[in-house]
């Protein structure tokens, strides 16, 4: 450790404790995670309406039509069709007041005065916020207007997810195909699942259960009939986690100065570019192929984006053509995520294996070439196996006992069945391999040179090739509260963590193998960010849960250190200036302008993306009202290609600048790319997600989040028009990302092969 080792225990004492509160908390999900009875009766009868078999059955049947890709569960999911908790909830609360006013008064609920609606609606609450589980029994009971009030929205639903004709419009407005789910028995199973998320949060948990006088959801959906609203926790931990976040920026804009005192003089940036003195190895030589497949990903992602987008305004058409026979909404939204994931995942992992030779002193370890070429293969089948799982599990092709391990899981970016799954960690774990073959000897190596650098690119390294494996510790009939923890383990943790010490840590470790920055500040640079990610990400995994069936305390601890994620990037924007400057900084250094500029524009995107969209909807009282909104796409597209996808296309670039040296970049072609790319992400932004998201978000204050995502509400005209104006952002966009493709796709085909160059040993800056 050396002169780092302030910064190394630092970075080690932060990730015990933030682990050390994951896994307490994580316990903790799972014991007060809310329970599925094994029977719900009702009052005075043996004959349950649902078991826990029957839920657990509707569970997998709503995996098996897309699950989170065709409407959402507690928040999670998409955005076009309603959020069936609160859906189901709020008409079982209108059914059970006109039920009650017909017994009670022999007129409907509206036709009634003041006094008998307000006493109406005091024992609605009464009735619904009651827990009346019985964990001995192990049996749930509801009233028997309470369960014909069940038995009406249960046969809506069955119309609805049926080809019933009289709901044939509103499966075109909430973009669903005919006959989603054909088999009558799933459906009815899918409706007790439907009705327990519901029943979940309306029913106040028990206090020695982990209660406070809120539902199992802390009191979400947002439902003033039954009396949901904030409570006064969420309104607290909110406010402690504007002020933490307030204190660790300037606490971090305080060190950040200090430290920025104590640089030392500029390194002097050498007179050619190290990297292109060195031959290139044949494994480094076959990543072209890994470079076209980014690419063909990038665009078919691109492509299932607007596709997607079009089947906001026409559900089952796409410009008059009946297409969601075939291609419905929850299979092409299933692509466009994998897709993404697929091909910023492989951009990714071909930055590390051009690094492994660059490391081991431009050599390849035995079989590296080998070992390159048989991981590209296993990407193109597991991405091909899982766009062909998806589509046999929403055509309701496969047999229900396997859509869960070859087709479809039903959660959001974790939708690729087990099988795939399992294959994708398999190849990451080889990745993993091909890495440590090559990087090991040189860390484990005795030589007096300062290597601290390099351990850290191998630490993240390792856990890029672990972590992945969080996501198979739940199974198809977990219980979704605790398949949740550990989604979020993947898509938070894995992601936004780990793959962003990586990305910090190789774009460091390029820079000072360049000349361009030193190595001691390339070094302490990396460990003071490493730190920064893993304090404010690791137990800032709990934001996602704050409403998934979860208790205070991870609230608690969600909202305080999720606000730290804010901090470090408040200092991007001399990041993004200094990566700018660094094309001027030598005139060899005009060769990387564009893979410089992605890194530029992931800063900026870092800043308002990750920064001020994520923050928007991080506190509890803004999520309580706003997730599963189109406030939430406005950070996931901003966050996810923004920094991920500008990350891994600068990764992209920079790698095809070495491996096609000859190749010369076209400057019109690169400029309309990066900047059309830029501009439409902007424009998809401002002028529809995130104005529909804020009309929304004004609805779900004062109706409820019921109305936010209903027909009535987002079949207003002015909402359609929003929707239609995405066209020109998407457009834009679309052809920024067809000139980026071809500009590699050229390169990776048509350029020229050059003989290898003499190598000149280890690069100055690999190891020292």
């Amino acid at each position: 450790m050396g002169k780092y080792a302030k910064y190394w225990y630092t970075l080690i004492g932060v990730l015990i404790v933030t682990f050390s509160l994951l896994g307490y908390y994580g316990v903790e999900v799972y014991r007060t995670a809310p329970p599925i009875p094994g029977k719900v009766l009702v009052q005075g009868s043996d004959e349950p309406l649902y078991t826990q078999d029957s839920i657990l059955d509707g569970q997998t049947a709503w995996q098996s039509i897309g699950g989170m890709q065709l409407g959402s569960i507690f928040g999670h999911g998409a955005y076009q069709a309603p959020d069936w908790t609160a859906d189901w909830l709020h008409r079982e609360l209108v059914a059970w007041l006109d039920l009650s006013a017909q017994e009670l008064y022999g007129k409907p609920f509206e036709k009634l005065d003041g006094d008998a609606q307000a006493a109406l609606k005091a024992r609605l609450k009464k009735e619904y916020r009651t827990n009346t589980y019985d964990k001995v029994m192990d049996t749930a009971t509801v009233s028997p207007i309470r369960a014909k009030a069940i038995s009406e929205v249960a046969r809506y639903y069955d119309q609805l997810f049926s080809d019933d004709p009289a709901l044939q419009k509103s499966r075109e407005h909430f973009a669903m195909k005919e006959n989603t789910l054909p088999s009558a028995e799933r459906r009815a199973q899918m409706m007790g699942f439907f009705f327990w998320t519901s029943w979940v949060a309306s029913t106040e948990r028990p206090a020695d259960h982990g209660g406070t006088g809120a539902t199992y959801t802390n009191n979400w959906p947002h439902e003033p009939l039954v009396g949901n609203q904030p409570t006064g926790e969420n309104i607290m931990w909110s406010i402690i986690s504007v002020v933490v976040m307030m204190a660790g920026v300037g606490f971090l804009v305080w060190g950040w100065a200090f430290l920025r005192k104590q640089d030392e003089d500029a390194p002097q940036i050498p007179a050619h570019d190290p990297l292109s003195r060195v031959a290139l190895t044949p494994s480094q030589r076959g990543l072209g192929k890994y470079l076209f497949l980014v690419v063909a990903l990038f665009m078919v992602q691109v492509l299932l984006g607007g596709f997607t987008a079009h089947y906001t305004v026409e559900g089952q058409q796409f410009y008059g053509v009946d297409i969601s026979r075939w291609f419905p909404y929850s299979l092409v939204r299933t692509w466009h995520l994998q897709a993404a994931l697929f091909w910023i995942a492989t951009g990714f992992l071909a930055a590390g294996l051009f690094l492994a030779p660059v490391i081991n002193g431009g050599k390849d370890p035995k079989f590296q070439k080998l070992g390159v070429d048989i991981l590209f293969w296993a990407l193109v089948v597991v991405t091909g196996g899982t766009f062909v799982g998806t589509y046999l599990a929403i055509a309701q092709v496969l047999p229900p006992e396997l859509n869960f391990w070859l087709g479809h899981q039903g959660y959001e970016y974790v939708d690729m069945g087990r099988v795939w799954q399992i294959a994708k960690f398999a190849g990451i774990a080889f990745w993993l391999v091909l890495m440590a073959r090559a990087i090991f000897p040189v860390l484990l190596k005795p030589s007096g040179q300062d290597k601290n650098l390099l351990a850290l690119l191998t630490c993240s390294v390792v856990c890029i090739g672990l972590f992945y494996g969080a996501g198979l510790f739940y199974g198809e009939r977990t219980h979704i509260s605790v398949m949740e923890y550990w989604r979020w383990w993947v898509v938070h943790l894995w992601v936004e963590g780990f793959f962003e010490v990586f990305a910090t840590t190789a774009l460091a470790f390029i820079f000072s193998t360049l000349g361009l920055v030193s190595y001691r500040m390339a070094t302490a640079a990396s460990l003071a960010s490493a730190s920064l990610f893993m304090l404010g990400g690791v137990p800032g995994t709990f934001h996602h849960l704050y409403f998934s069936g979860t208790t205070t305390p991870v609230m608690a601890v969600g909202a305080s250190f999720s606000a730290l994620e804010v901090v470090p990037l408040v200092v991007l924007g001399h990041e993004a200036w200094e990566h700018w400057s660094m094309q001027h900084k030598a005139e060899w250094m005009r060769r990387l302008k564009w893979p410089v500029m992605c890194f530029v524009a992931v800063a900026f995107w870092n800043m308002l993306g990750a920064g001020v969209f994520g923050f928007m909807i991080n506190p509890p009282v803004s999520l309580y009202y706003i997730q599963g909104l189109n406030t939430t796409p406005v950070h996931a597209h901003a966050a996810l290609f923004g920094v991920y996808g500008f990350l891994a296309l600068g990764f992209v670039l920079l790698v095809l600048r070495y491996v096609r040296p000859e190749v010369q970049f076209n400057e019109r072609l690169m400029k309309t790319g990066f900047w059309w790319l830029n501009a439409g992400l902007v424009l998809m932004i401002s002028t529809s997600l995130l104005p529909i998201g804020l009309f929304q978000f004004h609805a779900s204050v004062t109706e409820g989040l019921w109305y936010a995502r209903s027909e009535a509400f987002m079949q207003q005209p002015f909402l359609v028009t929003l929707r239609w104006v995405r066209t020109f952002g998407d457009v834009v966009f679309i052809t920024g990302a067809l000139c980026v493709s071809w500009q590699v796709v050229s390169a990776v085909l048509f350029g020229a092969r050059p003989a290898p160059a003499q190598g000149s040993g280890m690069l100055a800056g690999a190891s020292r």
